[in-house]
């Protein structure tokens, strides 16, 4: 049972004992707006991380303690291409997590990293503010439309769905089952989209460097790139080996 449904259970328990003490011993009322809004609170944080599995079991990280793996949303981005020119000099494979729209746009970068190696992964077809505000319908529609492009790409359809933002919710959960996906999460952040210093990206990213880590980047940011070989490098200098996210979680990256 998802941590969510415990919660829920819960709250709909402490608030009949509400109602029950309430009437017979007459506590204020506030009790309740307080619980009210302490099961909120926990509903839209199991929203947005990720981490906490609430709504759905996602992969947030390897068991591998010498593995770790590059990731990278919203591509085919302006520095994709760059951004496979240093994988490919350091012989490192990594998975991008696609936007269809991007990827219908950009097809010629789709088919390379496909054929260096990379795992295409499912980052939704627009990735638009409204897409965790639709029905499970839609949002699967939405997913197997990318897994269409792709596949006209690529010949392969993904299995590996990231949400856009890396939020969750009940609609999504059922949408993702409804098309034998699995979810793909994170535990290294980067945070590269709103980075300026990229010595200090590079520091953020080393810093919490551990085996079985998952690291979140985007191929859309010149900082990325910039940071790039030196992040490789030093990765390897600390003695952790690059793998593919597939390998590192020992699931299929395609159906």
């Amino acid at each position: 049972m998802r941590p969510y449904r415990i919660i829920s259970v819960l709250f709909i328990i402490l608030l009949i004992a509400f109602d029950i003490a309430y009437f017979t011993r007459g506590i204020s009322f506030w009790w309740a707006a307080a619980l009210l809004l302490i099961y909120i609170h926990l509903l839209v944080l199991g929203a947005i991380y990720i981490q906490w599995n609430f709504y759905i079991k996602s992969y947030n990280r390897g068991d591998k303690p010498k593995l770790v793996a590059l990731t990278f949303d919203d591509g085919p981005g302006q520095e994709t291409a760059a951004i496979l020119d240093i994988l490919k000099k350091h012989e490192v494979q990594a998975a991008f997590f696609s936007i269809g729209k991007n990827a219908a746009v950009q097809p010629e970068l789709v088919k390379r990293w496909h054929d260096e190696g990379h795992v295409t992964g499912n980052h939704s077809y627009d990735h638009g503010f409204n897409f965790d505000w639709q029905s499970s319908r839609k949002m699967a529609a939405e997913i197997k439309k990318t897994n269409e492009t792709i596949k006209a790409i690529t010949g392969q359809v993904p299995r590996l769905f990231r949400p856009p933002y890396g939020v969750t919710n009940p609609n999504l959960a059922r949408a993702v089952k409804r098309l034998d996906m699995a979810s793909i999460g994170w535990n290294v952040r980067s945070f590269d989209t709103t980075a300026k210093d990229p010595q200090q990206l590079l520091e953020r990213i080393l810093g919490k460097l551990k085996g079985g880590d998952i690291i979140l980047l985007h191929d859309s940011m010149p900082v990325t790139r910039e940071i790039l070989t030196e992040l490789i490098v030093l990765t390897r200098q600390k003695g952790f080996t690059f793998a593919r996210i597939d390998q590192l979680l020992d699931i299929e990256a395609y159906a």
